[in-house]
């Protein structure tokens, strides 16, 4: 598969001049239904599932776009997972453990807000890890994802949210104006901030490297992404094309 040669600082982070806010927010409306509709048939089916990795800066809007794109979604198919600091226990093991546990079961969405990337990204910007290192775990995470999509019959969507910098700091900043957003603020958000470009470039690296390829998703406007989120999904569950299972006959009715 041909790996990617992402450039973000030639991506846009704003939705299309062209486009229609209004039209756009129905259309993802509809698309939210439709998701919740094939998401009901993948858990009946439990032939299959979805690993939906969101990654991008603070801010980005992982939890908004989860919110917004399953909000029509059964609890018991989909299951999202904030990766945060690992545990005692998780750093006592190889990296990839904490992934690999709560990877999807067949018929599950699991939706990753930052994902077992992040031990290739916070860790290279703040070199706590050489440059060795965060090849291999390239490597590892690769061959992980394979397992999942060959072994588990997991389709694996990665979509990196697409922030731009003076956008990051009006939302970091409305954590702090807005007594109801206050709950989110967190110090060290402001701290990562000043790393942007080396974490740019350690997006590009993991972005590049992957052999499966990433959507770069524009969130400078939310309800933009949230529409591109959704088409991303409902288009590939509606490629994966779960059906109902059907009970055998018996006596040959």
């Amino acid at each position: 598969m041909q790996k990617q040669t992402t450039n973000l600082s030639k991506i846009s982070t704003k939705p299309p001049k062209d486009v229609d806010k209004k039209k756009i927010k129905k259309q993802t409306a509809t698309l939210k239904t439709e998701i919740a509709d094939l998401a009901h048939t993948l858990m009946a089916e439990k032939k299959q599932s979805i690993l939906l990795v969101l990654q991008g800066m603070d801010s980005s809007g992982k939890d908004g776009a989860t919110k917004k794109v399953f909000s029509m979604c059964s609890p018991h198919v989909v299951k999202a997972y904030p990766f945060k600091k690992p545990t005692d226990l998780e750093f006592a093991h190889d990296f990839l453990w904490r992934a690999h546990k709560i990877a999807p079961a067949k018929g599950e969405i699991a939706i990753w807000t930052r994902s077992h990337y992040e031990d290739i990204l916070i860790q290279s910007v703040h070199k706590w890890i050489d440059k060795k290192t965060v090849k291999a775990r390239m490597k590892a995470i690769n061959d992980f994802e394979e397992l999942l999509t060959v072994h588990n019959n997991t389709k694996v969507i990665k979509c990196y949210l697409h922030l731009s910098k003076e956008r990051q700091l009006e939302k970091l900043q409305e954590r702090i104006d807005i007594p109801e957003k206050n709950w989110k603020h967190n110090d060290g958000d402001w701290d990562e901030r000043k790393h942007w470009d080396a974490y740019m470039k350690a997006y590009e690296y993991a972005i590049n490297g992957s052999a499966i390829p990433w959507h770069i998703v524009p969130v400078d406007s939310r309800w933009y992404r949230d529409h591109i989120v959704a088409t991303i999904v409902k288009d590939t569950l509606t490629e994966m094309n779960p059906q109902y299972p059907v009970l055998p006959k018996k006596n040959g009715k």
